[in-house]
């Protein structure tokens, strides 16, 4: 399978981006699949989130400017199979600097292209700034997919209508023609609540197909998991965020593999292959055995 890059977006802040960044690629790798998450917020939320300190020189801000390359600054975490390009502050002189260069728009792209030719992963995930500056709109320019997090609450319904129209001016100007919304993640959901009912109704209406079915709850154990490092599925995998973000992933993974049964089911111009000849249909993710760790460790737990 070859890379996918996708940026998790949304230019308003608080709406459980960075959240949803960390532990959608925390279990992803519970369903095997080798992640690189890329921090690109000069806030450095998901380094810390994930336990790594904000060290100064190891973020991008040089492999955009061309000076280093971004193998060079992928660093493991203490989980097996997901890896990490951090960020520190200096990326917020990055706004000033890459706009000074030519191709300013196409820096995102230009450095994560070998790692993705190379195939070291499933995954690619960018956590953007909640801003619409010049990282953002790099990481737009530089990915296949968007996945937007949109809090429950009316406010966010705005935000989103401002990340859908950027999304059609990327494309339709040629910066990034292959563009897509890929879907919108529901989060902060409180179900006791009659204004999260009817946000979640009304994006449901005018987004139905687009819309994940995984409500990502409001938490209080997922609010704790960032300050110790952890994801929520090894700092609490039995909590409610825990699940949801399992459930998440496994409808994230289904989604692909629906479509690319779909791609792989169309008619093609030449001969029908033979029997012996024809793709094998695509798996379902398959789940690792659940374990369940008291301290960070090189594996996180799988629901059943």
């Amino acid at each position: 399978m070859k890379t996918h890059v996708v940026a998790l977006a949304n230019q308003k802040g608080g709406v459980g981006k960075t959240t949803t960044s960390i532990n959608l690629s925390a279990a992803l790798t519970a369903f095997r699949k080798k992640v690189l998450l890329l921090d690109l917020d000069p806030q450095a939320n998901a380094t810390s989130g994930l336990g790594l300190p904000k060290t100064e020189g190891a973020s991008i801000y040089e492999v955009l400017l061309g000076n280093a390359t971004l193998d060079s600054k992928i660093l493991p975490t203490a989980y097996a199979r997901l890896d990490i390009v951090p960020a520190e502050v200096d990326l917020a002189g990055a706004e000033i600097d890459v706009a000074r260069g030519d191709r300013y728009l196409h820096r995102v792209r230009e450095a994560v292209r070998p790692v993705k030719e190379s195939n070291a992963y499933d995954f690619i995930l960018i956590d953007c700034p909640p801003s619409l500056g010049i990282l953002t709109m790099n990481a737009l320019a530089a990915v296949e997919e968007i996945v937007v997090p949109m809090q429950c609450e009316y406010y966010a319904l705005e935000g989103l209508s401002v990340m859908l129209r950027l999304i059609d001016e990327l494309s339709s100007s040629g910066a990034n023609p292959h563009l897509r919304l890929e879907g919108i993640v529901m989060t902060m959901y409180d179900s006791r609540t009659n204004l999260a009912q009817q946000v979640v109704k009304e994006v449901y209406e005018h987004f139905s197909d687009q819309v994940y079915e995984t409500l990502i709850p409001r938490s209080v154990r997922l609010g704790e998991a960032p300050s110790h490092g952890r994801p929520i599925i090894d700092y609490d995998p039995s909590s409610t965020g825990a699940l949801a973000y399992r459930q998440l992933a496994r409808e994230f993974l289904t989604r692909r593999n629906l479509r690319w049964q779909e791609e792989a089911a169309r008619p093609r111009p030449q001969r029908a292959a033979t029997a012996s000849q024809a793709p094998a249909p695509t798996p379902t993710p398959d789940e690792e055995p659940p374990r369940q760790p008291s301290t960070p460790s090189t594996g996180l737990p799988e629901c059943d």
